[in-house]
C-alpha cells in the first residue's frame, strides 16, 4: 500500500483534492475530521480538554472561542491542547490504516503533515498549492475570518514555498477545478 501524505496551507484547496482522491477510489484519512470528532459531543478528547482548559466544553461538545482564546498565540498552551488531540487522532489514523492495508494507495489527510513530522509515515507527500493572491481571496471568503486570523493561522503553517519544497509532488489548484482534477487523475494513474 501506497502511503500519501496530502497537506497544503489554509485555503489551497487541500479539501478539494482529497475529495478527488475520494471519488477516484482511494480511501482518505481526514485529520481535521478527526479531531472535530473527538471534540464533538461525547468526543473522547472533552473530558482530558475540559480538565487542562476548564470552561471549554460543554454538554454539546466544546466552546471553540473560549477554547482557541485559551491556545491563540501561547505555545505553550497550544502544545498542552495539542498532547491531548495527537494521540487520538493518530489511534484513529492506524486504524484507517489497518482498515484499508489491502487497499493499493491510500491518502492522510494532515494539515500539519511537515511541521508535526507526519511526513515520516508517508512513502510519498502532495503538497495543493495556490498563488497568495488566490488563497487570500478563499479564506477571506470564509465566515467568520478576518485579515487578522489569516494572517495567525499562516504563521503556524509553513511557507507554501517551502512545502512545495519539501513535497514529492505539487497540486496547483490555482488554475481550475478541470485542470486540477487532470493532476490528479494523473496522479493517481500513475500509482
Amino acid at each position: 500500500m501506497i502511503i500519501i501524505g496530502l497537506t497544503g496551507s489554509i485555503g489551497m484547496g487541500k479539501s478539494t483534492v482529497a475529495g478527488m482522491f475520494r471519488s477516484l477510489g482511494v480511501p482518505v484519512f481526514d485529520a481535521d475530521a478527526e479531531v472535530r470528532q473527538v471534540q464533538g459531543p461525547g468526543g473522547r478528547a472533552l473530558a482530558a480538554i475540559e480538565d487542562a482548559f476548564p470552561g471549554t466544553t460543554h454538554a454539546g461538545g466544546l466552546h471553540r472561542e473560549k477554547l482557541g482564546a485559551a491556545v491563540f498565540g501561547d505555545h505553550a498552551q497550544l502544545r498542552r491542547l495539542e498532547n491531548i488531540l495527537h494521540p487520538l487522532v493518530a489511534e484513529a489514523q492506524s486504524a484507517f490504516l489497518g482498515a484499508h492495508r489491502l487497499k493499493q494507495a491510500v491518502v492522510l489527510d494532515v494539515p500539519l503533515l511537515f511541521e508535526k513530522g507526519g511526513w515520516k509515515r508517508c512513502h510519498m507527500t502532495v503538497v495543493v498549492s495556490a498563488p497568495y493572491r488566490v488563497q487570500r481571496a478563499r479564506v477571506l471568503a470564509r465566515p467568520g475570518m478576518t485579515a487578522a486570523k489569516f494572517a495567525g493561522i499562516l504563521k503556524s503553517q509553513l511557507p507554501d514555498a517551502k512545502k512545495r519544497r519539501l513535497a514529492d509532488v505539487v497540486i496547483e489548484t490555482g488554475r481550475g477545478r478541470r485542470e486540477t482534477w487532470l493532476e490528479v487523475k494523473r496522479l493517481v494513474r500513475s500509482l
